[in-house]
C-alpha cells in the first residue's frame, strides 16, 4: 500500500492531453483536441491497441482526491510522500495523477479513481520502488499489456470490472519530454518492443 490508498491543497500542473481508462470496459482511450474551421474545439477519442509500452513518471506521482463537477475533474492533490490533502467534499473519490508518455502516444496526463484501478497502481508504484534502488537515475518504462477481469457483489448481484494488467518491462534514461511541459498529441500506435537506453519509445 505504498500510495496510502484505502482500497477495502490543489496540484498545479501544465495542461496536457490526456488518456483515460474505462475500469468497467477494459478500454484504454487517447484523448485528442482539434480545432476546426470554424474556431471550435473537437474532442476526438481513439482506443489505444493493447499491449503498449509507456514511460510512466511514477516518482512524480500525484495522489489525493478527484470529482467531476460541471463535466470538468476537479482534483487535490499532492506529490507522493507529502502529506495527503483533506477531502474536499463527499462527491470526491481519492485518486491519482501521473504523466505518461512515448514518441507515438506524446505526452499525457493519466488519472483514475476507481478502486480495481487504484489498486492496479498502488502495485505498480510498489514495484516501482522495489526495483528503483538497482537502477539509480533510471525511468520506469512499463507494459500494459491487457486487462484482468474482478468480480465483486453489489446490491444486485455479481458486478464485473476491468483491472489493468501492467508491469515494469525495463528502465532508461529520464526523457526529455517529461520535463519540457506540454507536448503535441501524436495518433497513437501500439508499441512492440523494449529495448535498452536507445530506447526508441522516445
Amino acid at each position: 500500500m505504498a500510495l496510502g490508498f484505502d482500497t477495502e491543497t490543489k496540484s498545479a500542473g501544465d495542461i496536457l492531453p490526456i488518456v483515460k481508462y474505462d475500469a468497467k470496459g477494459g478500454d484504454f482511450i487517447a484523448v485528442n483536441r482539434t480545432q476546426s474551421d470554424d474556431g471550435q474545439w473537437v474532442k476526438d477519442e481513439q482506443e489505444i491497441a493493447l499491449p503498449i509500452n509507456l514511460g510512466m513518471d511514477l516518482e512524480n506521482i500525484e495522489v489525493g482526491w478527484m470529482a467531476f463537477i460541471g463535466g470538468r475533474p476537479d482534483f487535490v492533490m499532492a506529490k507522493i510522500g507529502e502529506p495527503m490533502p483533506a477531502k474536499p467534499s463527499d462527491e470526491h473519490k481519492q485518486a491519482f495523477r501521473l504523466r505518461v508518455g512515448s514518441k507515438d502516444l506524446g505526452l499525457r496526463e493519466f488519472s483514475h479513481s476507481a478502486k480495481t484501478v487504484l489498486r492496479a497502481m498502488d502495485e505498480l508504484h510498489s514495484s516501482y520502488l522495489a526495483e528503483k534502488a538497482a537502477n539509480p537515475g533510471k525511468f520506469p518504462i512499463v507494459n500494459f499489456e491487457g486487462v484482468e477481469t474482478i468480480k465483486m457483489q453489489g446490491k444486485e448481484g455479481e458486478l464485473r470490472f476491468k483491472a489493468p494488467n501492467w508491469k515494469i518491462e525495463g528502465w532508461t534514461d529520464r526523457p526529455d519530454m517529461f520535463d519540457a511541459g506540454t507536448a503535441p498529441a501524436a495518433t497513437p500506435e501500439p508499441v512492440a518492443e523494449v529495448a535498452s537506453d536507445d530506447n526508441p519509445l522516445f
